[in-house]
């Protein structure tokens, strides 16, 4: 089964956050929302999220993928955090998938990951990147990293990576299923 780990960071989005995990998990993709600390997860409007375990438990396990969901302060938080910037070199050395939405993408950025890349973020937020050619485009996919612009662009994010991960037909399913009602 593929595996998704999603880090959560006290102040990221909650909207970015629970889209991700919800989508993923609608395609029997199997994901690890884990939390920088223990216990619950403030998000950036208030929101607590419980995470499925903390992300020393979590990093005991292998992963197809890494999901950064954005936010402030949760992107600085996973910036900041030697874990989260150690495995996304490694699954980028590796050959594994990374997304980033929102903010999130800066992270990819001081880790080098987004060098000579394509990469989408919130407006402003890659400005200062030189090793990144910026878009505006809502989704981009440059190799095995797969980068949004924001809240508003992350059920299209998710979508992508399910057909990154999954293929077209897994995604369509799941974009069906979303329609009915």
């Amino acid at each position: 089964m593929t595996r998704v780990l999603v880090p959560l960071a006290q102040g990221c989005e909650e909207l970015e956050a629970v889209t991700i995990i919800d989508l993923l998990r609608r395609a029997d993709i199997e994901v690890v929302a884990a939390g920088l600390d223990d216990g619950p997860v403030t998000a950036s409007r208030g929101v607590r999220l419980l995470p499925d375990m903390p992300l020393d438990q979590a990093l005991e396990q292998d992963y197809d993928m890494v999901v950064l969901p954005g936010g402030l302060p949760g992107s600085d938080h996973l910036a900041a955090d030697e874990r989260v910037t150690s495995l996304l070199k490694n699954m980028n050395e590796t050959g594994r998938f990374i997304g980033a939405v929102c903010a999130a993408p800066k992270v990819l950025a001081r880790t080098g990951i987004l060098d000579g890349k394509q990469a989408t973020a919130f407006p402003g937020v890659l400005q200062a990147e030189k090793h990144a050619n910026i878009s505006g485009d809502a989704v981009i996919r440059d190799g095995r990293v797969i980068t949004s612009r924001s809240a508003g662009t992350v059920m299209d994010f998710a979508l992508a990576i399910i057909e990154a991960l999954q293929g077209r037909e897994s995604r369509d399913s799941v974009e069906a299923s979303l329609a009915r009602n």
